[in-house]
Formats: structure tokens, C-alpha cells, sequence
């Protein structure tokens, strides 16, 4: 039986590639894409990633704006413990793993905003700079939003109308939208 990914692979260059998958495996240093509508197929190297996002559909949402943080999550569900990754290009995503340990090449990531675009992320280790488990994940998120928050708050300055407020470090506001950020 033949399965079918939408996948969007990000290069750690910033390159952005968008089409389906039959052959990706965490355990292979390769795998395929065939480019979304072009039959071409290309040959990845997980290695040159930062990550691989399966994703629900191409297109996403324009109007919707992806949760940042956890919102009230359990440590622990069917989909593994919690954990926050910072990028070494400054993004953040939060959700939830059950094969993350330091020494891996790279973990799938569930995300903990179940409305995302994305079904699951492989994150390859070596993109990232931060990872965090459990407790500490909330750490990180927490002072992850709080840094951004006193971003937006510091560009808004003379008009303290627009920072954000004490009771908002769940979200940092609208992403990219989704069908160019997977």
C-alpha cells in the first residue's frame, strides 16, 4: 500500500519546497518529493533541513493565526510528552513528542495547537537551538512569549495602547500565513 504525504520541507538556507512524499523515514538520510503539481521529483537530504512539515493542505489559512504556546495541555497524551524547540533561526513551536532524546538525528512533533495546518513536523536536530521536555518546555515557551511580547511592546512605545498585555502570553499574534510557513 502506497501512502501519499503533503509535505512543505524547509532547507535550513530558507529554501521552501511544497509536494508529496511516499519514501520519507526518520532512520534514511534521504528520501523523495515530487514538486506539488510539476511531476518533477527531487531528491532531499534530511540533513540539509531545518524541518518537514506534513501538512493537511497546501493552501492553509490566510485568516488564521497559529497558537504559540500550550494552551492548559496535559504533560503527557497519546501523542508524547510535551516539549517546546527553538530554531536556529528564531522560530518557536511547541508540541508534543514521544521519541525526542538529545542524541537523535531529528523527532516528529505533534503540534499542541490541534487547528494547525500541520499533522506533524520532523524536526531535524542539528536546526535547532534550544529543545525542551516537560516542565521545562513550559519554561521555555513562557519566556520565549514573554521575550516577544516585550518586542512588540517596545516597538508600540509611545503608544502603550498597543502592547500587549500581562493576561496574553499564550499567542504572539498572526504567523506567516500557513501556506507559505507549513
Amino acid at each position: 500500500m502506497d501512502i501519499t504525504n503533503l509535505v512543505v520541507a524547509r532547507y535550513v538556507d530558507g529554501r521552501v519546497l511544497k509536494g508529496t512524499t511516499h519514501d520519507f523515514s526518520p532512520l534514511r538520510p534521504s528520501f523523495h518529493v515530487e514538486v506539488n503539481g510539476s511531476g518533477e521529483v527531487i531528491e532531499i537530504r534530511t540533513r540539509q533541513l531545518k524541518a518537514l512539515f506534513f501538512v493537511k493542505s497546501f493552501e492553509g489559512s490566510a485568516e488564521r493565526s497559529d497558537v504559540r504556546g500550550f494552551i492548559d495541555g496535559p504533560q503527557e497524551n497519546s501523542q508524547g510528552r510535551k516539549l517546546a524547540v527553538r530554531f536556529r533561526d528564531g522560530e518557536f513551536m511547541c508540541g508534543y513528542a514521544t521519541s525526542w532524546t538529545p542524541d537523535r538525528d531529528g523527532f516528529f512533533l505533534f503540534p499542541a495547537d490541534r487547528g494547525s495546518n500541520n499533522d506533524r513536523v520532523f524536526v531535524v536536530s542539528a536546526s535547532t537551538a534550544e529543545v525542551k521536555a516537560g516542565p521545562a518546555a513550559e519554561a521555555l515557551a513562557q519566556r520565549v512569549l514573554a521575550s516577544a511580547g516585550a518586542e512588540g511592546a517596545a516597538k508600540a512605545a509611545p503608544r502603550a495602547v498597543n502592547a500587549p498585555t500581562a493576561g496574553r502570553p499564550t499567542t504572539l499574534g498572526p504567523r506567516k500565513p500557513q501556506s507559505d510557513a507549513a
